[in-house]
């Protein structure tokens, strides 16, 4: 350490912004699954940065329900890009894939946004990277 440089002082994170963060990859996957046109498509780039934001979160809960959104988003989405390669004309069968999709990702979803609203979240403090 310098003589000019100071202590950085820790930054505090209140559980009511763990909580969000922890929410936020699930309420994305919850709009682009009910609006899959164009929102879907928009998440699927947007929620890439929602993870890098999220997943190395100083709460480790944050990372952990981001992870398990994001298995959820990913597994679903690519199953679909991977059946979608033997699909014929017709709409009929993307608004099949669509409901198998919300059928698997609606629950999951609404079922970890009960946990994580349940869950009694702590502040934390974040060390801040002297430069």
């Amino acid at each position: 350490m310098t003589e000019n440089a100071k202590p950085q002082q820790p930054t505090l994170i209140t559980g009511a912004s763990a909580r969000r963060s922890a929410a936020l990859f699930n309420y994305g996957n919850l709009i682009a699954t009910l609006m899959p046109l164009p929102l879907g498509i928009f998440w699927l780039g947007a929620s890439m940065v929602v993870y890098a934001m999220n997943r190395h979160h100083p709460n480790p809960r944050v990372g952990y329900y981001t992870q398990w959104a994001a298995y959820r988003f990913y597994g679903v989405v690519g199953f679909v890009v991977a059946e979608a390669t033997f699909y014929t004309k017709g709409l009929h069968v993307w608004l099949i894939t669509w409901a198998v999709m919300a059928l698997i990702l609606i629950p999951w979803t609404l079922y970890d946004l009960l946990r994580i609203y349940r869950e009694e979240w702590q502040d934390t403090y974040r060390e801040e990277e002297g430069a």
